[in-house]
Order: C-alpha cells, then sequence, then structure tokens
C-alpha cells in the first residue's frame, strides 16, 4: 500500500515542489525516513505516529518507509509532518487519493493531531502557484499569509482530525483554535514606531536633514559622525517616515523574507511599510549576515530589505561583519555558505552607518574635551574599512545646534512635507528608469549611468574635472552621479546640472551644501 501528498522544500526563499510518498509493506514493524532530511525532519516520524493514532486511527503494523522526493535536494523544517500524516491516511485507504492529488499541505503536527504554524509559509505558497498547485492545506494560523498569493486557494486547519474530515467530507470536529507563533521584533525600533518620528524634530542640522532627504530620494547610503547627543540616531529613525509605501511586488518579497525569519505578523502578513531594522553593535555576524546551525536563516541584512539598516556605533561593530557589508551593497543580495548549503537571500537595503568621532565621542565637541589622541582617532574610524566608505554616497560631519537653531526646534519643514518631495523624485526616477528595470538612482549600473543617463554637458565637465585630478575614483564618480541624478528629480531637473553635480560632490565630501538646493526645496 502506498499513498503520495504534495509539499514544498525551501531553499532561502526559493521553493520547490516535493512528492511525500509513504509505502506500507510486510516486514518486521518500523518506521524509517529517506530524501535526504535533517534532524527536525526524522524526528518527524515520532511526532506523526504520535499524531495519527490520537486522531483515531491506528499505525501501520508493518514496515513504514517514508520518502521525501528528489532525493537528492535537502529538506528541513517541520512542515514536512502535515503531508506525511496525510500519505499514512492515504496508504491505509482512509482518504480518497484524488481529493489529494492537487493539494499542497504544509504544517507541524502536535503528539494530540494539532497543527502548528510553520515559517516559510508565504515563499511556500508562491512557489506551489508557480507549479500549478490550485491548493494548499495550512495551519489555520497561516492562513491569512497564504491567502495573499492570488490563484490559489487556501485552506485553514486547526488538526489532523480536520484535515481528514475535509478531505472525507465528513462533520469537521470542533476542535479549539491553535495559538500562532509568538513573533519577536527584529529590532529594538519597529517599522511602525518610527514612522511616527518627524524630521521638524531634530534641531538645527539643516545640512544634515537635507542629505537625509536626498538618501530617501534615491535610496542612497548614509555615514554619519559626529559627538554623543548631536543628532545622528534621531535623524537615521525618521529616514523611514520619508519614504513612500512598498508596492505588491516589493511587500511580498519583504513579507517572504519576514515569513522564512519567524518574525511576520500573523495579523499583518503582508508588510506595506518598508522595514527599519537597527540591530545591537553586540550582534554576532551569523544575527547580521544569516545562518544557523540546522536551517538557515536570514539576518539583520535580508530583514531590512527594500528598507533601512541602522548601525548605530559602528565602529563598535565585529570588523568581519563590516565587511560582510560589501557584497549586499553591490549586488543587493548576501550568500550565506555552510557545509551542507548555500543560501541567497535578497539584501537590497539602505544603509546608515553612525559613529562617534573618536573613542571617548568627544572630539570636535564644543562642551566635552576630547583626549584621544590622533592615533587612536584614526585607527577608530578605520574599523570602517576604505571598501565599504567608497561604496556609502553620502557622508555627513554633524556639529552642536546654535541656541537660536535649539530654540527653533518644531518651526522646520515637517516629515510630512519632505515625503511628497520624495515620492515626487520617485515618481520621476520610475518613469525613467522604467524600461532599463531599475527602481531607485541607486541601483543603476554604471555602464547605462554614463551610456543612456548621461549628465548635461557642464555637469559631466565637473565630474570629470574630479575624476582627472584624482580626486574621485571610477566606482565613486557613477555614485556621485547617482546622487546627482537624485538631486535632479528633487529640484525637477531634466537631468544633472553643475549645481548638481556641486551638490552630490559636497554630500560625498561632507562639506556644506550649496545654497541653490536648500533654496528650491524650502520653497517648495
Amino acid at each position: 500500500m502506498a499513498g503520495v501528498t504534495r509539499s514544498v522544500a525551501l531553499d532561502g526563499l526559493r521553493g520547490r515542489p516535493i512528492e511525500v510518498e509513504v509505502d506500507v509493506s510486510s516486514g518486521m514493524p518500523a518506521t524509517v525516513v529517506v530524501g535526504l532530511g535533517d534532524a527536525t525532519v526524522s524526528e518527524a516520524r515520532d511526532r506523526v505516529r504520535s499524531a495519527v493514532v490520537n486522531s483515531g486511527t491506528s499505525w501501520p503494523d508493518h514496515r513504514v518507509t517514508i520518502n521525501l522526493a528528489p532525493s537528492s535536494l535537502p529538506k528541513n523544517g517541520s512542515h514536512y509532518d502535515l503531508p506525511i500524516a496525510v500519505a499514512v491516511f492515504a496508504a491505509k485507504k482512509l482518504v480518497p487519493p484524488e481529493r489529494i492529488a492537487d493539494t499542497v499541505f504544509l504544517g507541524e503536527l502536535a503528539l494530540d493531531g494539532r497543527i502548528r504554524a510553520v515559517r516559510g509559509i508565504l515563499p511556500a505558497v508562491l512557489a506551489a502557484a508557480e507549479a500549478g498547485v490550485s491548493r494548499v492545506v495550512v495551519p489555520e494560523a497561516n492562513v491569512s499569509e497564504a491567502a495573499l498569493v492570488p490563484g490559489v486557494t487556501s485552506v485553514g486547519v486547526r488538526s489532523l482530525r480536520h484535515t481528514i474530515a475535509l478531505l472525507t467530507g465528513t462533520e469537521v470536529p470542533d476542535d479549539p483554535p491553535v495559538e500562532p507563533l509568538d513573533v519577536a521584533e527584529e529590532s529594538g525600533w519597529s517599522s511602525h514606531r518610527v514612522d511616527q518620528l518627524d524630521l521638524a524634530d531634530v534641531a538645527g542640522q539643516d545640512d544634515a536633514r537635507l542629505a537625509v532627504v536626498i538618501a530617501a530620494a534615491g535610496g542612497h547610503h548614509v555615514f554619519m559622525t559626529g559627538p554623543p547627543g548631536i543628532g545622528k540616531t534621531m535623524l537615521a529613525r525618521r529616514l523611514p517616515r520619508l519614504l513612500p509605501d512598498l508596492d505588491l511586488a516589493a511587500s511580498l518579497d519583504v513579507s517572504a523574507v519576514h515569513s522564512v525569519a519567524g518574525v511576520l505578523p500573523a495579523d499583518a502578513p503582508l508588510l506595506a511599510r518598508p522595514p527599519f531594522v537597527d540591530p545591537h553593535h553586540s550582534a554576532s555576524a551569523a544575527a547580521i549576515v544569516g545562518g544557523g546551525s540546522r536551517q538557515i536563516r536570514p539576518g539583520a541584512m535580508s530583514l531590512a530589505h527594500r528598507g533601512v539598516l541602522f548601525l548605530d556605533e559602528a565602529p563598535e561593530f565585529a570588523v568581519n561583519v563590516i565587511d560582510a557589508l560589501r557584497q549586499p551593497l553591490e549586488s543587493g543580495q548576501i550568500v550565506v555558505s555552510r557545509s551542507a548549503q548555500t543560501v541567497a537571500f535578497p539584501a537590497r537595503f539602505q544603509l546608515v552607518l553612525a559613529a562617534n568621532p573618536c573613542p571617548c565621542g568627544y572630539h570636535g565637541s564644543v562642551t566635552e574635551r576630547c583626549e584621544c589622541p590622533p592615533v587612536a582617532r584614526r585607527r577608530y574610524l578605520d574599523k570602517i574599512s576604505g571598501p565599504v566608505r567608497d561604496r556609502i554616497d553620502i557622508h555627513r560631519v554633524l556639529r552642536a545646534p546654535t541656541r537660536p537653531e535649539l530654540a527653533g526646534v518644531g518651526s522646520q519643514r515637517s516629515s510630512a512635507a519632505w515625503a511628497e518631495d520624495v515620492l515626487a523624485a520617485r515618481d520621476r526616477q520610475r518613469l525613467r528608469l522604467g524600461d532599463a528595470g531599475y527602481r531607485l538612482n541607486s541601483e543603476v549600473s554604471g555602464v547605462e549611468l554614463r551610456k543612456v543617463f548621461p549628465p548635461t554637458v557642464e555637469g559631466r565637465c565637473v565630474l570629470e574635472e574630479q575624476v582627472q585630478a584624482g580626486k574621485l575614483s571610477a566606482r565613486a564618480a557613477d555614485r556621485v552621479l547617482r546622487v546627482a541624478w537624485t538631486v535632479a528629480d528633487l529640484v525637477g531637473s531634466e537631468s544633472p546640472t553643475a549645481d548638481d553635480m556641486a551638490t552630490a560632490l559636497a554630500l560625498r565630501r561632507g562639506t556644506a551644501i550649496g545654497g541653490p538646493l536648500r533654496g528650491r526645496l524650502e520653497a517648495a
């Protein structure tokens, strides 16, 4: 006797349909799981056996072989429990084969037959839809997440008895609901909390506030330095409010990452706002990059996909963590390799770094005295390596606000007003870059940037002078041009002018931003 059901194996965010085969044959009673499963999959035989027995039927008193095909594909996770149990019922002729032929099953079984929520439902259902599956059966706590995928009927079940009743057309038992997974915040500041913060609350720092607006408009990376309490963290936490809502494709992409990580809220499975992730500087490399002993899960870099990754006190992070930023800053994805598995996660985030100017933090302060020698200051900031610095578009050195600036807190332009400018600038980018396949100026490749999207003749002359003088590398020149395009989009220029290019150069070098941009924006 044999029974066959379908499920999905997850490799990072990529799902692959698999078949779960259960064969009951003569021989000494034993249960064997084959198909390159990890320890969690091997333990499924004990969970499934207890769940089947406690759901009103007996376990076959024969040799039971459970195969997850294809056998060459690694399997991990507890979501194979439900398809294995249903395949056992099918092998015992208790479930009609035609009722499970075009259905994917996902869910973890408790010993009493209850079905617990599992991670990764959204990417698994997306893979099932791409494979042409018309129905998925998932834990009731995950059904709102599964329902996000169009073209697939999502059925939520509470228990194995509930599942079998639906498949056989018998009366559905009145089982109690199962509590969803506990969802932990991926950072100390969630996205909905930073969305309540306003740029008008920041005293002074006109250039830095304008730099944050430009960064939000083009998706550029930012590095801010200055003494403690100067406003670096305030500015970083107010950046997400300037960003527009995610479109549907980006929402599904971001939600899939959070689903695999197990931090997707059950009551709001579709994330509409760009995520904001700010890990502590003591976080391990695996927590930031991604990893795990049994199952590779996304880290903070991937959780910040299509949003903001904020590293406060950046020099305090481990050097290998900072250097791990190089790959995602260029490619928009992070590849995590282990001996048995290699997984790629999306990681196209907007990086914001904040750092004190020295170990004591008071170099350049007007209220405190710094006693750090020049060597210590240089060594401290050198923890942010040159290749990482070169990939950051905007550099700002913050100074203490004056007394009139402190008195004028709240009178500056609000985040809501700046967000309208950011949205208009992004609309211009979308119209210009749509055919090229990019979303933001920061994503455009260097080749297309120079050939398809050149600046004006005057703007090109400004940039070429800097390159020929050896003040900019080729990569830095491309990044300056990307920022210049964002400045042009904010002020409504058709292409970057000499003023726009000068502003982009000032943003990269941390010098004062010229008057024309500030004047045109604040007058709007």
